[in-house]
């Protein structure tokens, strides 16, 4: 029953996505993603796994938000429109006012 439970509870985690916002401090800019695994996310954002992607001029990234408990069409919609508002006050008012 330990094996069932464990493997439901591992599946479900594997489809709840998340919105995260990360933050340079180098670039002064935000980047705004859509993952599964914010954690490995994190990481890959801070090594040089994909080379010449616009994260690795920003490293180290540090992580500022996160919208989790999300389905994959939910994740991508929001952060769509995050994206399109194109602004820091919005990020500020989505933190400060979740």
């Amino acid at each position: 029953m330990f094996v069932v439970d464990f493997m439901l509870r591992l599946i479900y985690y594997r489809l709840m996505f998340s919105v995260y916002i990360l933050y340079s401090i180098k670039l002064q800019r935000y980047y705004i993603g859509t993952t599964n695994d914010v954690d490995r996310r994190l990481f890959e954002h801070n090594t040089i796994l994909y080379p010449n992607s616009y994260t690795e001029k920003g490293i180290p990234w540090s992580l500022d938000f996160v919208i989790s408990g999300l389905s994959s069409k939910q994740a991508f919609e929001i952060e769509k429109h995050i994206k399109r508002m194109k602004s820091r006050q919005y990020i500020f008012n989505l933190k400060s006012y979740p």
